[in-house]
């Protein structure tokens, strides 16, 4: 779980904000108090009165609508994965984009924010860290990492279904690795191949 770093909680109080970042995944995801923090940075360029503070998915559509033009017009080059993520409530994924904003805005690095691997907004994490026998099962994992809000904004039934079936790919890699780390738990037998001697000849 990524937490915000002490800089970037300071930067959000100094800004004056309409109410407090207390839980960044609700509290940014219908991207009002984005809206705010860059209108700091661009006050001609915002008008307020043309974002919603509310928590429909047309509020927040229609917020990030505009603040992905805002985005393009100022060459933020915002990672589409951070919007989505943080639209949909996705663990990490407000506060790796609140962090992202800092680092433009402010021109300041911030050590732990590291975007340049693949962005994984799933509960992988988590399960790993939890012992074997309470880790989800592959239909909770599709309910746990998909939104019903993804599906929303995504009427297309194949790109949901692709969406459903990486978590489900995702699941049985994992499971793979664990009946290869641990083959005693799960009783997986040996293969012939791997019971024959092999001569190595000189």
């Amino acid at each position: 779980m990524v937490s915000l770093p002490r800089d970037v909680h300071k930067w959000l109080q100094s800004l004056d904000l309409s109410f407090p970042v207390r839980n960044p995944r609700r509290d940014l995801s219908n991207g009002f108090l984005i809206a705010e923090i860059c209108s700091w940075y661009y006050p001609d360029d915002i008008n307020m009165h043309s974002y919603n503070n509310g928590n429909s998915l047309e509020s927040k559509l229609g917020n990030w609508f505009l603040l992905q033009n805002l985005f393009k017009i100022h060459c933020l080059d915002v990672p589409v994965e951070l919007i989505d993520s943080t639209i949909h409530c996705r663990p990490d994924g407000a506060e790796l984009l609140v962090q992202y904003l800092y680092t433009k805005l402010t021109n300041r690095k911030i050590r732990r924010l590291e975007l340049e691997h693949d962005i994984d907004f799933t509960d992988h994490s988590y399960q790993m860290r939890l012992p074997l026998h309470a880790r989800s099962t592959a239909s909770t994992s599709v309910k746990t990492n998909l939104k019903i809000t993804e599906f929303s904004t995504e009427p297309n039934i194949i790109t949901c279904q692709q969406k459903a079936q990486e978590v489900i790919n995702r699941r049985i890699e994992h499971r793979q690795k664990e009946r290869y780390e641990d083959p005693v738990r799960y009783n997986v037998k040996p293969t012939i191949g791997q019971l024959s001697v092999r001569n190595v000849s000189m």
